[in-house]
This record gives C-alpha cells, sequence and structure tokens, in this order.
C-alpha cells in the first residue's frame, strides 16, 4: 500500500462559520482572516494504491457550478483534481474506487462533471465504484433545510444513475472498510453518516479527518463548526475519537488545514492538544 496526498485547490470560507460559538479573539490565534473575515482552507484528498486498486478519498469542490457560485468562496492556488493524480502518473480512468465521506460539495464536487457538450452530467471516474453508505445517501438526497445548499443534486444523483453506486454497510461506530487494513469510523456530529477511513500505514495508524477536524485550530473540543447539524454530538464524538487518536498514537491527515497537511496529538492537563503538525511526506516514505 501507497498514500498520496491530492491537493484539488483551496477556498475561503467565513472563520466565525467555521469556529461556531469559538469568540474570534481565540480562533484568530491559529487561523488569521482576511479584511472580509475569510480564512484559507484547502481541499486535500487522498489516493491510495493497493494491489491493483487505486482509490481516492473525496475529490474537492469540482468544476462544474456557476461562475456566481465558486464567487462565494474565493478559490485560489494552481493545484486541481486532475492534475494531482497525473503527476503520480496515473489517468482517471485507472481509478478503481472514489469513498465520499460525506457528499457536501467541497467534498464531492469533484466525483461528476458536464459532458464534452454540457449537456448532461457524467461521472468523473468511468471505472470507479464510488462508496457512500445508506444513511448519508439518504439524508442527502431528501436533504433538510439546513443542509440543503451544500447537498447538490447535479453532484449526487449522477453517480446513482451511473450504475457505479455502492454502499459502506454500518454496524454502529466503526465498519470494516473496502480494502484490508482500512476501516470506517462514523460521526453523525456534522452530517449523518460521515465516514472518516482509518488506515494502517508503515507500521501507523492513519484518519483522514474529513469534517470532524477541520484543522489543527479545532482540537480544543468546544471548537465546533457552525455547520454541524448536531454540535452537542459532534462534543462526544470528538472527545471519544481524539482520546483514541491520542492513545493509539494515530496520525491526523487534515483535509482542510491549508497550513498543515498531518498532526498527532498528547494529552495535557487542558485535555487533548495538538503534539506536532507536519506534512505527510516528512514522516511517511
Amino acid at each position: 500500500m501507497k498514500l498520496h496526498p491530492i491537493n484539488t485547490g483551496n477556498f475561503k470560507l467565513d472563520g466565525g462559520a467555521m469556529f461556531g460559538v469559538v469568540p474570534k479573539s481565540l480562533w484568530t490565534r491559529t487561523n488569521t482572516p482576511d479584511t472580509n473575515n475569510m480564512c484559507d482552507w484547502s481541499m486535500r484528498c487522498m489516493l491510495i494504491e493497493d494491489g491493483n486498486r487505486l482509490i481516492l478519498i473525496d475529490t474537492g469542490i469540482g468544476d462544474k457550478q456557476s461562475e456566481k457560485f465558486f464567487s462565494h468562496f474565493y478559490l485560489f492556488g494552481n493545484d486541481s483534481l486532475k492534475k494531482s493524480i497525473e503527476s503520480l502518473g496515473f489517468g482517471l480512468d485507472e481509478i478503481t474506487d472514489v469513498v465520499l465521506t460525506h457528499l457536501h460539495f467541497d467534498h464531492c464536487g469533484g466525483a461528476v462533471i458536464h459532458n464534452n457538450s454540457k449537456e448532461r452530467y457524467e461521472t468523473y471516474f468511468p471505472n470507479a465504484t464510488y462508496w457512500s453508505n445508506e444513511n448519508h445517501w439518504k439524508w442527502a438526497t431528501e436533504p433538510n433545510a439546513r443542509e440543503k445548499a451544500s447537498f447538490l443534486k447535479e453532484n449526487i444523483l449522477p453517480i446513482q444513475e451511473s450504475g457505479q453506486l455502492k454502499f459502506v454497510e454500518r454496524n454502529g461506530n466503526f465498519s470494516e472498510g473496502i480494502i484490508p487494513n482500512m476501516e470506517f469510523f462514523f460521526a453523525d456530529g456534522h452530517t449523518e453518516s460521515q465516514m472518516i477511513p482509518i488506515l494502517n500505514y508503515q507500521g501507523k495508524k492513519v484518519a483522514f479527518m474529513a469534517d470532524l477536524l477541520p484543522s489543527v485550530g479545532h482540537i480544543p473540543l468546544p471548537y465546533v463548526m457552525g455547520y454541524d447539524t448536531r454540535p452537542l454530538l459532534t462534543l462526544d464524538e470528538k472527545e471519544f475519537f481524539l482520546n483514541k487518536c491520542t492513545e493509539e498514537e494515530i496520525v491526523l491527515f487534515l483535509e482542510h488545514d491549508y497550513h498543515n497537511e498531518c498532526c498527532t496529538l498528547q494529552l495535557t492537563e487542558k485535555g487533548v492538544r495538538l503534539k506536532e503538525a507536519f506534512s505527510f511526506n516528512s514522516l511517511f516514505n
């Protein structure tokens, strides 16, 4: 098995929305806003080589939405999903599996594209199985009013219509992954049945944190995004999972932290806190 960070581009979101009830005087210690109170965030995905499988975790925001839509998010940087995959020597048609941690637009937008004539949508990875889970799929395709703007039907429905969709079976909070050396932790605070992949890799465990932990600035338990649908549940899930990561020395792979690809945790008198932040390739080769 070999893991690769896949940078798909960066965007900006309001700092207050990203930190919920945490005062600005506190969250600016780790995340500096611009004059519009917007902070920089990445959309960092992961590619897994495992035997004859080539597995992509999340796909970034994509490029098929309108100019008006993208104007809200101030996209920046030169990275793209296609460029990052091809830079590793792989083609889009070689991807065998796409794991979607959840179906918010910044995680699954790159899964579907316009066809050449822009008359219809098609999957970006024609030979891949797309993985979600039944609970979350129902939640996303019958959205509540709060999340409706994040679940865009053009990102979601074409996957099912293509016949490429499969569901991971949820059994409690943990389920087997789609390959050996992978499991999923299910978290329901941010959105229903978000999947957090955990991988055994080079003698360590690596957790792809998705929106359970957007950045190192979110490590203290009360630092919960305003976007979370069940913030009190997020508190419990974070406490459980971050304690697990501390005890088992799990490496946290951060999807949205613009400045830090990975981190580890330690237990202090104030609770779980950052131990070290580092690039993925500085630890693994």
